[in-house]
């Protein structure tokens, strides 16, 4: 490591800390829930920007629990890079949340760091942003008309700042992130912004552990395991396990076993070198799949190498 790369890297480390400590226990909201996150990780974790030399575009659209008003709408749009022979990364993503009366809005911009290794690289990385929090109280139907918390809509700005850790080889790779470390809270009241630095009654730091490992079974034939793990303060820690399998690089097929929450089918086609299209079914097994027919996600991927050809990259192209 040259010293140039050494200072870069102290740098980014003492901003890490810096962030890292402000971000102590606060506000928050709650993270959108993805089936497909194995092909979508720069929204989990900004360390996988610019985590393939190349440009990635990706969309994506979930439905859930589709047949239950009101029920979460999620749409992201996001672009990274990382030019070959370069340690940075960096990225964007357009967001829009809804659900219920509530919808959220916003804008993430990612940096990474990447300290390659002989066989293997180390990303670090970190997101800035800004959130529309909007919630029309206004149009509930209520049993008390006069209820002052719904006397107002509410409609604010806010802040985003994330963190994230990204280890990768050619066969596994595992990353840890914090998605939302300032958490801030919209007051109905006053349509303020404010940061509250003792614990309250909003959520907490949502921290997020991911990993997983390409078995070759045959030439064609490839299995990858990998594993999702949520955990945040007031709630269980939660699993999701899942099993993908891809037939000549072409056909990928999976399942998922959500803890306490679902069953997900998958399948992925990569249509072109550049182009792939994922399809997942979430099927809930609590008391709240009585009153829905399950959960749709559609994930489409562009990939452009960059000098337009095939480039060798450190991570594989299954996650």
């Amino acid at each position: 490591m040259n010293k140039d790369t050494k200072t870069n890297f102290g740098l980014f480390g003492g901003l890490v800390v810096v962030l890292f400590l402000l971000s102590a226990p606060s506000w928050g909201q709650q993270e959108q829930m993805y089936s497909q996150y194995m092909f979508n990780m720069l929204h989990l974790n900004p360390a996988y920007a610019g985590n393939r030399v190349s440009d990635n575009i990706t969309g994506l659209y979930r439905m859930q629990w589709v047949g239950l008003p009101g029920a979460p709408r999620t749409g992201t749009l996001s672009w990274d890079r990382r030019q070959d022979q370069s340690n940075v990364g960096y990225g964007v993503e357009l967001y829009n949340d809804r659900l219920g009366v509530e919808n959220t809005s916003g804008i993430q911009l990612f940096y990474s760091y990447h300290i390659p290794f002989e066989n293997s690289s180390l990303a670090l990385g970190l997101s800035a942003g800004v959130l529309n929090y909007r919630a029309d109280l206004m149009s509930v139907k209520l049993e008390h008309p006069n209820d002052p918390m719904f006397q107002q809509n509410i409609d604010g700005w806010l802040p985003t700042v994330g963190f994230g850790l990204l280890y990768s080889t050619d066969k596994w790779y595992a990353g840890f992130s914090i998605p939302a470390l300032l958490h801030t809270k919209v007051a109905a009241a006053t349509r303020n912004t404010f940061l509250e630095s003792q614990y309250g009654a909003g959520a907490d730091n949502h921290y997020f552990l991911t990993g997983g490992y390409i078995f070759d079974i045959t030439q064609d034939v490839k299995l990858k395991p990998s594993l999702l793990v949520k955990a945040v303060r007031g709630a269980p820690v939660e699993f999701d396990i899942n099993l993908n399998a891809w037939f000549s690089d072409f056909i990928g097929v999976g399942v998922s076993y959500r803890t306490g929450d679902s069953w997900v089918a998958m399948v992925e086609l990569q249509l072109t070198k550049e182009l792939r299209l994922g399809y997942s079914y979430d099927y809930t097994f609590t008391r709240l799949g009585d009153y829905n027919s399950g959960t749709h996600e559609i994930l489409l991927r562009y990939e452009i190498p960059r000098g337009g050809k095939e480039q060798k990259i450190l991570s594989p192209r299954y996650y």
